[in-house]
């Protein structure tokens, strides 16, 4: 599939999502995925191999995701997201290109990963996206409005390794597969789950949902 291929398919998912980009960040997009093809050939950073692919798999299932952390984020023109154990960049590159005002920290504990998203900041001149190349549980306390994950681990560990990233007020967007009614089960009486959000992924057939979550309020 060419660059003018890449881009309609890019423009169908869009409007299959109900999201308008201005042009330029879908240049930005355009360019994340060219850098992920690229990389992979040498870093390995994900075992999908072909742009079409990456687009339906990796591009089209982080911007499920934009609408629903849109909402909440409430319109802060300041938040914060730490996507933790974010590999490629997956969601934090494709959150900071769609959602500029808002300040994305990705954090992974392998190097290479966390070099790449660096690229991918300096390269797409993306200010509001960081990379840290550390484990989530060694990060100095911070206060973010939502912490994020894509397949990091199960919601107990996701949610237990990461509440010192997490403001009092803020809250935990897991993205997973079918609903994982055992990892809920599993979660700590201080986590409460106040969501589980059906995603519909265009042009894939797997299930996909947002499991909400925030600490429980105190008896």
């Amino acid at each position: 599939m060419d660059g003018a291929a890449l881009r309609s398919a890019l423009g169908g998912v869009l409007a299959a999502l109900e999201l308008e980009l201005a042009p330029d960040q879908i240049a930005l997009l355009l360019g994340y995925l060219d850098l992920l093809a690229r990389w992979n050939r040498t870093y390995n950073l994900t075992a999908v191999r072909e742009p079409e692919q990456m687009l339906t798999q990796h591009i089209a299932d982080c911007l499920a995701v934009i609408k629903p952390l849109r909402r909440a984020l409430g319109g802060h023109e300041a938040g914060r997201v730490l996507d933790v154990g974010s590999g490629g960049g997956l969601p934090g590159a494709i959150v900071a290109i769609v959602e500029p005002s808002t300040s994305v920290t990705c954090v992974d504990a392998v190097g290479k990963k966390a070099a790449f998203v660096q690229q991918v900041a300096a390269e797409l001149s993306l200010r509001n996206l960081v990379a840290l190349h550390a484990r989530v549980e060694q990060l100095p306390a911070a206060a973010f409005d939502v912490v994020t994950s894509r397949a990091f681990s199960s919601l107990a560990d996701f949610t237990s390794l990461t509440r010192g990233q997490l403001d009092p007020s803020g809250v935990w967007m897991a993205m997973k597969g079918r609903r994982p009614d055992d990892e809920i089960a599993q979660l700590s009486s201080n986590v409460e789950v106040f969501h589980v959000e059906r995603l519909q992924v265009p042009g894939l057939a797997a299930e996909r949902c947002l499991v909400w979550m925030r600490p429980a309020a105190k008896a």
